[in-house]
């Protein structure tokens, strides 16, 4: 009787070994859920950035105002009725002007 306690005891510490300790156990099942859980956040933030491209869609399919906004912003461009205004402060650099750097000649050196 003794002998099969301790055989219990034995098989009973190798399983609880090989639970936590081993690479098939534990650790694995943490590993996993860690990324599943950064898998649940990545596709969390795509299927927020889906919702904002498909409201721009569909924006842009309805609306004119959405289509005169990004012509606006990205193209530049200006309605027939508007006069285009750009400010130029002082603290915009001028671009410098080509200093020569000696007599220039017309064949190629």
């Amino acid at each position: 009787m003794r002998v099969l306690l301790v055989v219990l005891g034995v098989c009973l510490a190798l399983l609880q070994y090989r639970l936590w300790v081993s690479e098939q156990g534990m650790r694995e099942v943490w590993h996993l859920q860690a990324q599943v859980n950064a898998q649940r956040a990545e596709n969390d933030a795509q299927q927020e950035r889906n919702r904002r491209l498909a409201a721009e869609v569909k924006d842009l399919k309805g609306g004119l105002t959405a289509l005169e906004e990004r012509a606006r912003s990205d193209l530049g461009m200006v309605a027939g009725n508007e006069t285009f205004y750009q400010v130029v402060t002082e603290s915009t650099p001028s671009p410098a002007a080509p200093t020569p750097r000696g007599p220039l000649t017309a064949r190629a050196q």
